[in-house]
């Protein structure tokens, strides 16, 4: 796999595991939707049920903005494996223009939010240095 074929899985995966660090040194790693945007990849906190709006990501971020995101294909047939990893500094932000074309981007990757958009704080991960594997 090269480059261009990576940053198109990228784009294509549905699901990405976004790891950030908590203050005390820590990984954190949850599971998001996410969009490209420019040079960088961007999930916003979404409607869906969580015990909090302060969440641990977004402290941690605030804290510590080096962040990665993880995305991969699994298949029984190992030759098909393969990950592509996105390492960056990751920022806040609230509202704006990039703001609002990250949750433009996020309704129309995710049917789910063409009707209800995600609202809360964005997390954008500054594509600085991709990495990828494939199994052939």
């Amino acid at each position: 796999m090269d480059r261009a074929e990576a940053l198109d899985r990228l784009q294509g995966a549905r699901v990405g595991r976004f790891a950030s660090v908590v203050p005390d040194g820590r990984p954190h790693v949850v599971a998001v939707t996410f969009a490209v945007t420019d040079d960088s990849v961007v999930h916003i906190i979404d409607h869906k049920p969580k015990k909090t709006q302060d969440l641990q990501r977004l402290r941690n971020v605030e804290t510590t903005p080096e962040a990665c995101l993880l995305v991969d294909g699994y298949d029984e047939d190992w030759s098909a494996l393969w990950w592509v990893r996105v390492d960056g500094m990751a920022s806040v932000e609230r509202e704006g223009g990039r703001w609002e074309r990250a949750r433009a981007a996020l309704a129309t990757k995710y049917h789910q939010y063409r009707d209800a958009p995600p609202t809360g704080p964005a997390i954008f991960l500054s594509m600085d240095r991709v990495t990828h594997w494939a199994g052939s």
